[in-house]
Parts: C-alpha cells; sequence; structure tokens
C-alpha cells in the first residue's frame, strides 16, 4: 500500500519512529526499482542468446560503476559503498543471466542461487 504523506528530510526527524518510517519508504521505492532493473536484466539474456554476447561484458560493467561512483560522489555519497553494492548486484544479474542463457530461458537461478557479473 503505498504511503500518500509527505516525506520528512532527515534533518527534521524528531524521533526514530520518523526516521523508521522514512527507512521503510525509502526501502519499498528501492525494491520497487530493483524489481524494474530486473526486468530489464530478464530481457537482456533474452535478446543476447541469438548473438554471441555473452552475459558478461566488462567495458559495460566498468562504464556503470563509473557512473554510479560519480553520482555518488556529488550527492555526498561514498563511492566506495555505492561501487560495492553495484558490484554485488552486478554479480548476481551475470549469473542470472549465464544460468538462464545457458538452459534456454529453462531451468531458474533462483532455484541454484545467483552470484557473479554482467553488463546489466
Amino acid at each position: 500500500m503505498a504511503d500518500d504523506r509527505t516525506p520528512i528530510p532527515a534533518a527534521e526527524c524528531t524521533a526514530m519512529d520518523q526516521v523508521r518510517r522514512e527507512i521503510d519508504r525509502i526501502d519499498e521505492a528501492l525494491v520497487n526499482l530493483l524489481a524494474e532493473r530486473f526486468s530489464y536484466v530478464d530481457r537482456a539474456w533474452q535478446l543476447k542468446m541469438g548473438t554471441s554476447e555473452g552475459a558478461t561484458v566488462p567495458w559495460r560493467i566498468q562504464q556503470v560503476i563509473d557512473k554510479v561512483r560519480a553520482k555518488a560522489e556529488k550527492r555526498g555519497l561514498p563511492p566506495e559503498l555505492v561501487e560495492a553494492m553495484w558490484r554485488q548486484m552486478i554479480g548476481w544479474f551475470i549469473q542470472y543471466e549465464e544460468e538462464r542463457m545457458r538452459h534456454g530461458g529453462g531451468s531458474s537461478s533462483e532455484e541454484e542461487g545467483a552470484g557473479g557479473q554482467s553488463d546489466s
């Protein structure tokens, strides 16, 4: 269920319940964004099936990392944190793509676990 109230900036929170509510709101938004990103990763392996391109595209991985590090720096967020999170996520997506491509879309890595690196 969506929360229709106006977000409270962190500096204006006066109690932990406000902080927790805002973190929960952000977590919901992050999960929604990850679900959207996942839908594109899911499409990527399908498009790669008829090509020589594999799940791992090193130049693309570096491009994604460079972009998110730069955005983190602009926002005052530690770029090392963002890079670590993205590398973990990309690794999982690569393994997911590899499993799907290996099985032609059949057996899912969700059942087997996931964790390599993708151009995702």
